[in-house]
């Protein structure tokens, strides 16, 4: 395997040589290319992936389409090309008493990039997902690592993506596909000399390996995993006065979509002591005792959701409040618990994620308690407020504190469900993920495989369409300080 391994990095690194001057107009042609080869082969695809995972068809079919929404989103910034920061200060030849360079900054591609496959979204964040979407558009050949949970559906994306790559007369280094179980095959591709970068989806434990691995190599490179977060909610209590059978539906529906299989799922609310947290969380427990059960993706998640359950119905102050005791195997039954603020300060085991259909209502006897709590959580993707504007105006400042450890802050809405946009960030302080600074979902997520370079005094010959004065590409540029598309006369 590690001849392979060898192979399939060379013939990346060769491929990068070429695809690195790949034009974004072309880039975006074959990102469009690998979404319509996705949407020709899509009823195979899904109805393969719903086979090997438990989720219905129907759900492949919205993955699907977001999927290809995303690849087409990284094509159009691909093809527009202002992503690459260009800045330019021109040269001052009369500043004294030493003459100002022309100075020209630009992001290139890091090269050959190695993404592993999630096992709760086999298409959107696996083989043809955003990470392998945003490092083909930045110019970083893709290696991917299929998920073993569903290898025959990696092994069809791979094979859309192989046919784009041949439509487009690319090289077949730009995209190749890895199927194995082995953590060791992990192992050796994060610490092949030839590989630049990784993506990651996935536990707390994989990625933290990964990164290891990663920085234990001669020359470290950067990791960037989403590894997982419980996504406190605040519920203030204007909120629950007006609204709490709305409030319970959306959030029975969100702690149970996917079979609560989603890393944004909602896995601790945070309310006052009263009457009204008592009706939310009685409607809550009536709403989820209407909902199905379903079978969890495989037999390993299924477990690790049976034994973090037990363990944690047994910490100390933690009552059951709802529990369908489903006995089928592989079904997860929503459950909800509550405990009170102060047993939930003492106990971190009561802060881990349970990945399945759980939530957690911590019940806080004043608002000093509510803060303390709030305050206690580590990095999250999610923090999401409940409250009218009277409750918002009222807590401004502890809502506030919401950036200090989260990455998305939702206003009176649930966390799960990720919107692609230019905007949209999905990352947040370790252990959310490994790096802060950086959203695996949207727009920004290409300035993961990239790092800049300055060209100072070069030759106008030697300079990138990006960078060159007549800026043939029309793209937005800083031009000694301001932005603007113009050329420079």
């Amino acid at each position: 395997m590690i001849n392979q391994i060898n192979s399939i990095v060379k013939e990346a690194n060769a491929a990068f040589q070429i695809y690195q001057n790949v034009s974004g107009a072309d880039k975006k042609i074959f990102l469009y290319s690998i979404a319509e080869e996705l949407e020709i082969s899509g009823e195979e695809i899904c109805k393969t992936a719903s086979e090997e995972t438990n989720l219905p068809v129907v759900r492949f079919q919205g993955e699907l389409a977001r999927t290809c929404s995303q690849l087409r989103l990284f094509g159009d910034i691909a093809g527009e090309g202002s992503w690459v920061n260009a800045v330019i200060d021109t040269a001052d030849e009369a500043r004294k008493p030493l003459r100002k360079p022309d100075m020209r900054k630009m992001l290139i591609p890091l090269g050959p990039v190695v993404v592993f496959g999630a096992s709760n979204f086999p298409l959107a964040y696996s083989t043809p997902g955003g990470d392998t979407a945003s490092a083909l558009a930045a110019g970083c050949p893709v290696i991917v690592k299929g998920h073993p949970a569903h290898p025959n559906t990696s092994q069809l994306t791979a094979e859309a993506i192989e046919r784009a790559v041949e439509k487009c007369s690319l090289p077949k280094g730009i995209f190749q596909h890895i199927t194995s179980s082995s953590f060791e095959v992990g192992k050796w591709l994060v610490q092949h000399p030839g590989v630049t970068g990784v993506g990651f989806t996935g536990s707390l434990q994989g990625g933290r390996s990964l990164h290891q691995y990663a920085q234990n190599r001669e020359v470290p490179i950067p990791v960037f995993a989403e590894m997982g977060s419980v996504n406190p909610v605040v519920l203030f209590k204007h909120a629950l006065l007006e609204k709490t059978p709305e409030l319970a539906k959306m959030y029975a529906s969100s702690i149970t979509m996917g079979v609560g299989q989603f890393c944004t799922n909602p896995g601790i609310l945070i309310g006052l002591k009263s009457s009204a947290l008592n009706h939310f969380t009685s409607l809550l427990a009536l709403e989820l005792s209407l909902t199905n059960s379903y079978k969890m993706l495989h037999k390993g998640i299924y477990e690790n959701y049976s034994n973090e359950l037990d363990k944690i119905l047994y910490e100390k102050g933690v009552e059951t409040v709802f529990h369908a005791h489903e006995q089928e195997n592989l079904k997860a039954s929503a459950v909800l618990a509550r405990v009170p603020a102060k047993e939930f300060l003492k106990n971190p085991n009561l802060k881990n994620e349970i990945f399945g259909p759980f939530s957690l209502i911590v019940v806080c006897d004043n608002i000093k308690e509510l803060e303390e709590v709030w305050k206690s959580f580590p990095g999250q993707l999610t923090t999401s407020v409940i409250g009218t504007n009277q409750d918002i105006e009222i807590h401004q400042r502890l809502i506030k504190e919401a950036t200090q450890f989260s990455g998305r802050i939702v206003y009176n809405s649930a966390p799960t469900g990720v919107e692609v946009s230019h905007a949209t960030v999905h990352g947040g302080p370790f252990p959310a993920t490994t790096d802060s600074r950086f959203t695996s979902v949207g727009g920004d997520a290409i300035l993961r495989w990239v790092r800049p370079v300055c060209y100072q005094d070069c030759p106008e010959f030697m300079l990138a369409p990006e960078l060159k004065n007549d800026n043939p590409l029309g793209i937005m540029r800083k031009i000694n300080g301001l932005f603007s598309r113009e050329a420079i006369k």
